[in-house]
This record gives C-alpha cells, sequence and structure tokens, in this order.
C-alpha cells in the first residue's frame, strides 16, 4: 500500500492519505482533497502502457465511457475512480447504442494496436499479441486461437483430443465467419465485470485490451459470463449498427479465444467450455 501511495503522490502532485486494496494490483487511494483515485500496478512488460494506449483510445471514439487517466510511469497506472450504481433498462439501452458507436469508430486493421500502443499487449493476466492483419480469419485462427491453444497444451490443460477439436475449429474460421466486416475499435475485453454501471446512470468501460478487431467479439465477450439487461444491450446496439445474419450462431466462435485465455490462466472447468463453445461451432 506504501508504493501505491508514493506512486499516486508522485504521478498525480496530490498527496495520497489512505489505500485499500481492491486486487492484488489495484488500489483504491484517497487523495487529501477528499478524492479518490485508483492505482493499478503493472506485473508485465508494457502492462501499464498497453491499458494506457487503449484507454486514450477509446477515449478518442467518444462513443462509450472510460476513466481518465490521472498519471503513469512505467509501473503504475493511476485512473478517475467511477462511483457504482446499478444496472438499469435505461441504462444498458444506452450502453447498447454507444458500444455500436464505438465499434463504428476507426480502426485500421484487425490485429491493430492503438496509437502508441504496444505490440505485445496483454488480456488480463495474458500475454496478448497484437499483428496487424487483413483479413480477419485467418488473422482470429493465428493470433487469437492458436497462441492460447499450444500454451494450454502445452500446460496440460487441454488433453490431445480437445486440441485436435479446437484446431478443426481455427481450419475453418473463414467459413464459420460469416459475412465479411470492417474492423472495428473493441475494447477487446468485455465480459461484464470490465463494465461498471455508474451512479450518474452510465455504462462505463475499465480495463481494456484494445485492437482493431470483429464486432461481434465484443458481444459474445459481454454475454459469456452474463450481463445485466443483456437482452436490451443487444436490441438498442442492433437499432444502431444491425448484425449479420446468423450472428448468434457465432457466439461460440467469438467465445472461444475469453475461454481459451480463461483455460491457460485458471484451467479448471474453463478447458470444458472452450471445447464445448469449440464443438458448437
Amino acid at each position: 500500500m506504501t508504493d501505491a501511495m508514493t506512486a499516486v503522490t508522485s504521478l498525480t502532485g496530490e498527496t495520497a492519505v489512505r489505500a485499500h486494496p481492491l486486487t492484488g494490483t489495484v488500489c483504491q487511494v484517497r487523495l487529501a482533497s477528499g478524492r479518490t483515485v485508483v492505482a493499478k500496478r503493472g506485473t508485465g512488460t508494457d502492462m501499464v502502457a498497453a491499458e494506457a494506449a487503449s484507454l486514450r483510445w477509446l477515449a478518442d471514439a467518444d462513443a462509450v465511457g472510460v476513466p481518465a487517466i490521472l498519471g503513469q510511469d512505467a509501473n503504475w497506472l493511476v485512473i478517475e475512480r467511477i462511483e457504482a450504481g446499478r444496472p438499469t433498462a435505461d441504462a444498458a439501452e444506452e450502453f447498447g447504442r454507444r458500444l455500436a458507436a464505438l465499434h463504428a469508430s476507426d480502426a485500421p486493421a484487425f490485429g491493430q494496436p492503438p496509437p502508441d500502443g504496444p505490440r505485445d499487449a496483454w488480456i488480463g493476466m495474458a500475454a496478448m499479441v497484437n499483428v496487424p492483419a487483413p483479413d480477419w480469419p485467418a488473422w482470429y485462427a493465428e493470433s487469437r486461437i492458436r497462441p492460447y491453444l499450444r500454451r494450454c497444451a502445452a500446460a496440460g490443460t487441454l488433453s490431445k483430443a480437445d486440441v485436435a477439436i479446437i484446431d478443426n475449429v481455427a481450419d475453418r474460421v473463414a467459413e464459420l465467419a460469416g459475412p465479411a466486416e470492417p474492423p472495428a475499435r473493441l475494447h477487446g475485453d468485455l465480459w461484464n465485470g470490465n463494465v461498471v454501471w455508474g451512479a450518474d446512470g452510465h455504462a462505463w468501460l475499465i480495463d481494456p485490451a484494445a485492437h482493431g478487431g470483429h464486432r461481434e467479439t465484443d458481444l459474445a465477450m459481454l454475454a459469456l459470463f452474463g450481463c445485466p439487461h443483456l437482452n436490451r444491450v443487444l436490441a438498442a446496439y442492433r437499432e444502431v449498427a444491425p448484425l449479420a445474419d446468423g450472428w448468434a450462431d457465432r457466439v461460440p466462435l467469438h467465445q472461444l479465444f475469453p475461454l481459451l485465455v480463461h483455460t491457460e490462466l485458471f484451467g479448471g472447468g474453463y478447458a470444458a467450455q472452450a471445447v464445448a463453445a469449440a464443438r458448437a461451432c
């Protein structure tokens, strides 16, 4: 906690008076002014740089709110604290419309990192490489499915039979992907825990792993672990930006990536979920 307070004081120019841990690497820090901020310690190379670049890129879209960056260095990121409220139907519908606007913002290529963002980035605590590519199916197979599949196989969290099932999906992404779409500006780790339903009545996004990708990936990740009023979010999204026919059938394909990430990080039941998603493709 002392390190967090020292970092916050140095990076914001305001005296930190108290720190409260949220996770092993994240603290809420109270300032002498009475304001509370969030301090995040990077535990991997370029972790802070990747998240800061992601936050700036999402903020530049002026679509969904993200916390303001208050200071950063190589090891610490200090951001605005969003006061949590409760999810409402109105907030969910607004979120759906704003998410559609975010996805419609410019992304030069699939796999494109945010401006000034590192190639070697992170999704949660897992490494994630952003390499621009012109073609989504090949990029998704080679940059999002197979790297995690190889690591899970090496760690023994997936059996040879499981690996074969998922590898077969990677071979067939082009035929499973549906109509071609332009690259979208993605949050990149859009599970419900990274949506803060603010006390101001709006949804805010935190902990991004932003890059250029397929917009259905963000939507599939939002559905993966449950999201309040998800049907309203999706309905409002589709009013602004209709999805291609068959999008619901493609949800398992897009969920395969985050499930493999979770299998790498946590093993256990996520391996079975990843295989089930592959079988459903």
